[in-house]
């Protein structure tokens, strides 16, 4: 019985050290590009404060609306959010969360094209909709042999994407503001 409870008691030790371990491994793959400051304030802003944790992406004193899209239920601007969805519609989508504002697609293959893939990291970084309010990560992979590997993407080809999903943006505030008036 005795040694039973200290099998037990050393089998918890070892699992919530071995948890406690894993804290400085867990990242984002690709997100520590975005990780500065005022990402890190933004965060802050929400769950400091004197309000406490946001629930449902809103603030208290932001329930009213501005017409600009903030108040959507969402944590980020719902058109940006709408718009990168929209742009990146043509690549099955493998995860999506709205309220953290980030959108990972899954490996896409163009028509035609049978040894080249790619995936697409849209972040949605603010509340407000603004040029720098976006950033798309694309990723390229060509097939070797049997492997695939990785291989660079221009960085225009990333921009172009961003203008595609601001322009896009901007189209469905205008069919918003129109529909309001």
């Amino acid at each position: 019985m005795r040694l039973t409870r200290l099998m037990m008691l050393g089998f918890t030790a070892t699992l919530i050290a071995g948890c406690s371990a894993l804290e400085g491994n867990v990242r984002t793959p690709e997100l520590d590009e975005y990780s500065s400051d005022r990402r890190r304030d933004q965060v802050r802003g929400r769950l400091g404060g004197t309000d406490g944790i946001l629930i449902f992406g809103t603030e208290r004193n932001q329930r009213g609306g501005t017409g600009s899209g903030d108040a959507s239920g969402i944590g980020v601007n719902a058109f940006l959010w709408r718009a990168a969805l929209d742009t990146l519609s043509f690549m099955p989508l493998s995860s999506a969360d709205p309220f953290g504002g980030v959108m990972i697609t899954d490996w896409y293959s163009p028509p035609g094209t049978t040894g080249e893939r790619f995936r697409a990291t849209a972040y949605i970084l603010g509340r407000q909709l603004r040029s720098d309010g976006v950033r798309v990560a694309l990723f390229r992979q060509e097939l070797r042999g049997n492997a695939w590997v990785d291989v660079p993407v221009a960085a225009s080809t990333a921009s172009e994407l961003e203008d595609q999903v601001l322009a896009r943006a901007r189209e469905l505030r205008a069919q918003s503001t129109a529909a309001a008036r």
